[in-house]
């Protein structure tokens, strides 16, 4: 299988911003995809990896995307594998989707099956998806390169949800694992983590223990109960903030922070800049 160096364009800021484009298979877990999100895509041939504890066989036109490329190991390739790939920053990725179910149980099916069997045009969408990311991703000076980027990860993004429902459909079942699942999706779409962000809150709703939701919640998704609490929080955040009228003590008090200090280092936390400087970003540039 021919190998070229991988490409890297890393945005040069404190939020650095790294994608990588390439086909050597065989680098797919290294160290520079650790914390990153890996979109394959099989040009010819079949191979074969183990994620997550179980192997997954893939071949021409198979989409293989994986959440957690550290996860892999017992990378196999036939002699004739082609394939194309690109990872970017998962918090980057994450920070695109909208917190609603499907974003968030797509993610957890592909965490838990990474193979989208796709038809020729479909490969070829998913191509050109990753193309338009290539020939963009080494303008690092654009005045607005992250927003330009992610709008092109977005559209990759919504393409990929649109495979996996064509393959998948909307199909249910009974597992209680699945159900309890599920079930948080549910509670969370309806905004409560807005005041409500500890897990005993949670399992308290679903009538199980707090470690019974946060096991089942790492087995399905690979995540914490409270990974997925900030994801729906965080967009919530980000609209108080972008809503001026409000001071920043009349959001920590609407999302029932207990001091101000601690919801400032909240924000910091999961936005990258204090509730100041995020909305000092939002003003006009002189």
């Amino acid at each position: 299988m021919s190998k070229t160096t991988p490409i890297f364009v890393t945005m040069n800021t404190s939020n650095e911003l790294e994608f990588v484009f390439s086909d050597d298979f065989q680098r797919i877990n290294s160290p520079e995809n650790r914390y990153s999100c890996v979109h394959l895509i099989c040009l010819e041939g079949e191979g074969s990896l183990v994620f997550n504890d179980t192997c997954y066989h893939f071949c021409k036109h198979d989409l293989v995307v994986l959440s957690q490329p550290d996860k892999v190991y017992h990378l196999a390739a036939h002699h004739n594998l082609r394939v194309k790939y690109f990872a970017a920053p998962t918090r980057f990725l994450y920070s695109l989707l909208p917190s609603n179910n499907y974003a968030i149980g797509g993610r957890i099916s592909l965490y838990q099956d990474p193979v989208i069997h796709l038809d020729e045009s479909g490969a070829r969408q998913f191509l050109d998806d990753i193309s338009r990311l290539e020939q963009r991703a080494g303008e690092t000076a654009h005045p607005f390169y992250r927003e330009m980027m992610g709008s092109l990860c977005l559209t990759m993004i919504y393409d990929i949800f649109g495979f996996h429902s064509q393959q998948y459909g909307a199909t249910g079942t009974t597992d209680r694992q699945a159900f309890v699942v599920k079930e948080l999706m549910r509670i969370l779409e309806s905004g409560i983590s807005k005041t409500e962000r500890e897990v005993a809150y949670y399992a308290a709703q679903l009538h199980v223990s707090p470690k019974y939701l946060s096991d089942v919640i790492r087995r399905s998704t690979g995540n914490s109960v409270t990974f997925l609490i900030h994801r729906y929080t965080v967009p919530i955040l980000q609209e108080y903030l972008n809503n001026e009228q409000y001071s920043l003590t009349q959001i920590a008090d609407a999302m029932n922070f207990a001091s101000l200090s601690y919801f400032s280092r909240y924000c910091t936390k999961h936005l990258g800049l204090s509730p100041s400087d995020y909305r000092k970003g939002l003003q006009p540039r002189k």
